[in-house]
């Protein structure tokens, strides 16, 4: 179900600003550089905060091609995105994966490349996408234990995922860990998943729940408190202590004393960290989605299809950027409705 269409106004073009700044700004002067990168809304799970068991996916003329890509990653580095994030669905199902990570990595001033995945084709990949270019890989592993991983994903596959966290680990990715915090299902993982960061330099990172469409009642209903997460793994690890200034992005970053790696909670709904929001997202589908959580979306892929040129392309997404809402209302219970998490990506 296509979202709102934005009604766009012209923005002063780059090229006569005064600034030499390229990043684009929104409305509240916001720097927006930061691209998350939808290559399909396919999975080979089906997790249960995620979407519903007998999934529909796309058909793959619906979605961008690999042509397309290399017209719309090319524009969006040329208005002053320097990090680019390819998810899914999962990312590692898109057959010219390595291929478009290679191309982006080589753009002008070697964009940060990253890609956030399941892991379960990563014992083939991990190398190969390292070679490409890819820098960071985000590893969503929710549970330790295999029946719980089962119950979570609907499918058998954490043997898989964690030879895909070696792999990653032997190629040389930096890694960071992604887990789902669900009530009911993994309460007993989070202390074993942040022991991974006690000798590893890696970043365990603990994800609240978020309303999304027909999951709602479920995503609400089981979410965890970031207080318990963290009391949890103090009560088995010690105090964690904040790191720098506690901030790495999205994430509120801590360490427990010693430990080579740290422990991050990422918080949407009880913390918000809109006003530090820095990235815009592009669905498999075409659509520009300015902020996760609402429904506005600016159409890319019709456009380019009927033949705009770059000029027009880049119109389009700085008058979009600009548009950016300051952050989600989920505060008074409005969220989005028109797309599943797999449908944006994270």
């Amino acid at each position: 179900m296509p979202g709102p269409t934005l009604q766009l106004k012209p923005v002063q073009p780059l090229s006569s600003r005064k600034s030499e700044n390229r990043r684009l700004s929104d409305k509240h002067g916001r720097e927006i550089h930061y691209l998350r990168v939808s290559l399909t809304d396919a999975c080979n799970l089906r997790c249960v905060y995620c979407m519903p068991e007998h999934m529909k996916f796309r058909p793959q003329s619906e979605n961008i091609s690999l042509a397309e890509y290399r017209r719309l990653l090319p524009l969006f580095h040329a208005l002053g995105f320097d990090k680019f994030r390819f998810t899914g669905g999962e990312p590692t199902l898109h057959p010219q994966l390595t291929e478009l990570i290679a191309e982006t990595a080589a753009l002008p001033g070697a964009p940060f490349v990253a890609l956030t995945t399941n892991g379960m084709l990563l014992p083939k990949l991990a190398r190969p996408l390292k070679t490409a270019g890819l820098r960071r890989v985000n590893i969503s592993l929710d549970t330790l234990d295999p029946a719980r991983f089962r119950q979570m994903s609907r499918r058998d596959g954490l043997d898989a995922v964690l030879r895909g966290l070696d792999a990653a680990e032997a190629a040389g990715l930096e890694i960071k860990l992604n887990a789902v915090t669900v009530r009911n299902f993994n309460e007993e993982d989070f202390v074993p998943l942040a022991r991974f960061s006690l000798d590893r330099p890696w970043q365990v990172r603990f994800l609240e729940m978020m309303p999304f469409g027909n999951n709602e009642h479920f995503q609400n209903g089981q979410r965890v408190e970031e207080d318990s997460v963290k009391a949890r793994i103090e009560a088995a690890l010690g105090k964690l202590e904040p790191v720098g200034n506690g901030l790495d992005g999205e994430a509120r970053v801590y360490r427990v004393p010693g430990a080579k790696g740290t422990v991050g909670f990422i918080s949407p709904v009880s913390a918000p960290f809109c006003g530090d929001c820095n990235r815009a997202r592009l669905t498999a589908d075409g659509k520009l989605r300015l902020c996760l959580l609402k429904d506005d979306e600016v159409d890319l892929l019709t456009p380019l299809r009927k033949g705009a040129d770059n000029a027009a392309l880049e119109n389009i997404v700085r008058a979009g950027i600009w548009e950016k809402p300051w952050g989600h209302e989920l505060a008074f219970r409005r969220f989005s409705h028109n797309r599943g998490m797999s449908e944006i990506g994270g």
